[in-house]
């Protein structure tokens, strides 16, 4: 049996395939970053689910697309988890961007975007991802991401720049104290994952007109940056996979639009069409 596995920093999701792809179970456990995680965390999240540990003894291949798998190091420091639970299995670990351009794949040449607790965009021709500018994470990048709009909830709450009517239901909902805010971005860790805690708020008045306003402006600046700086964004589809743009669908409809973008699939989560990319282009060459 072989997983496939799609992996933000937030949730990982795996799914059980049989040799020619066909989908038998599915797992979540929580996201597994390298640039987070040691392979001891990654063993003991893996370990906490019974279901996976379940089949475990009975994988031989696992495809694994995972945040921060962007470097040759930091791909070890996932394999070396892996390992330890899954001894015996062929594991390939790639970034998830490759997975995102894998799972909107449609036969046709594509630039791919993942707008989801991080950000990032390649073209993808069907077998090779080609980045044309870095992802810098949450500090100094990831526009239009979960993290990226928890900054802004955070920095107009206490620069006392929020509506009233969102100011004061951000301070029943939190009670935040800026020491404890402060805290947990500076001194713990997961703090992109924290910062993208605040989507919950933030989903909860998607109409309010104050929040349309940033999302539709976060995504159109992660357009201006991160889609068109490829020579060809306007001959080929621009496709999205994460939360950000599926629960915010008319906001990146609205940013396309202005920008002259050409839409393509907007997907939450792309396991299933990462199943159905190996199922047609790798287990079937194999």
């Amino acid at each position: 049996m072989i997983l496939i596995a799609d992996s933000g920093s937030t949730k990982c999701d795996w799914a059980l395939v049989d040799d020619q792809g066909s989908k038998l179970d599915a797992f979540e456990t929580m996201g597994l970053n390298p640039y987070f995680h040691a392979p001891e965390v990654t063993e003991k999240a893996l370990n906490e689910n019974a279901a996976l540990m379940a089949v475990a003894p009975n994988i031989k291949r696992i495809f694994f697309y995972g945040a921060g798998s962007s470097t040759e190091e930091m791909c070890g420091i996932m394999k070396a988890g892996l390992v330890r639970v899954f001894p015996q299995a062929d594991i390939l670990v790639e970034h998830d961007l490759l997975g995102s351009a894998m799972a909107t794949y449609d036969g046709t040449p594509c630039i791919s975007c993942i707008l989801g607790t991080g950000s990032n965009s390649c073209f993808f021709d069907g077998k090779t991802v080609y980045e044309e500018i870095p992802s810098l994470a949450y500090i100094l990048g990831d526009e239009s991401s979960g993290s990226y709009f928890g900054k802004i909830l955070l920095q107009e709450y206490f620069y006392k720049k929020l509506p009233q009517d969102l100011h004061d239901a951000f301070e029943k909902t939190y009670a935040p104290s800026k020491d404890e805010i402060i805290n947990h971005i500076y001194r713990e860790p997961n703090a992109n994952v924290y910062l993208a805690s605040f989507m919950r708020f933030i989903g909860e008045h998607a109409e309010h007109p104050h929040v349309k306003d940033w999302v539709r402006k976060g995504m159109v600046h992660f357009i201006e940056i991160h889609v068109k700086c490829f020579k060809n964004w306007k001959e080929v589809p621009v496709h999205f996979v994460g939360s950000i743009g599926h629960y915010f669908q008319d906001c990146l409809e609205a940013a396309a639009a202005e920008t002259g973008i050409r839409l393509g699939q907007i997907i939450q989560k792309p396991i299933d069409g990462l199943i159905a990319y190996h199922k047609r282009f790798v287990l079937a060459e194999a």
